[in-house]
């Protein structure tokens, strides 16, 4: 279909031929990340995004992203948009509960802008890879509304580690997962 789209605050806007204007909320047109993808951080310590998730970083965020840190010694990687509100209710916890602003100081106190380059990188700062112990082969995995960013041997031993634990045992599961049907 001819026409343009632009970006206007929380919509996408169309206006096609006849200078019809069409609105879509951006909530609508969000991205579901799924999936496992090995990659290679190059000498500079830049990520290439996989092709499939280019595109709807450019649309949901105009591939300006958010990395901060994970308390499992990942990477958490949001679209801007999902980071916000992220932010706003990491914010909004009490100041007072010493576990509720070890996770503002960490996951506020880490969290990088980065935008993707023509090329679809993004930078990853120094501090940032030393924390998740990248180097080389990483591992990026779909979480849904965002990306996690593994070191390639972690990522391995850390799925090992689950299996053997039984993370997947239905005997041990959490009352909110007894009735998801898989």
């Amino acid at each position: 279909m001819p026409g343009k789209w632009y970006q206007y605050v929380e919509k996408w806007l169309f206006v096609d031929d006849c200078g019809f204007l069409w609105g879509i909320d951006r909530c609508q047109e969000r991205q579901v990340f799924r999936g496992v993808n090995v990659l290679n951080l190059d000498a500079k310590g830049r990520l290439t995004m996989p092709a499939r998730y280019r595109e709807a970083l450019q649309a949901q965020s105009g591939g300006r992203l958010v990395v901060t840190v994970d308390r499992d010694h990942c990477l958490l990687i949001y679209p801007l948009g999902e980071w916000e509100e992220i932010e706003r209710k990491l914010v909004r916890l009490p100041s007072f509960n010493r576990q509720a602003r070890s996770l503002q100081r960490l996951l506020i106190g880490h969290a990088t802008e980065c935008e993707m380059d023509g090329n679809g990188r993004i930078l990853l700062t120094p501090p940032l890879r030393s924390f998740a112990g990248l180097d080389k082969r990483v591992v990026l995995i779909g979480q849904g509304n965002k990306l996690e960013l593994w070191d390639e041997q972690a990522w391995n031993s850390q799925c090992d580690d689950w299996l053997e634990a039984g993370a997947l045992d239905e005997a041990e599961l959490p009352a909110e997962l007894e009735s998801l049907s898989l």
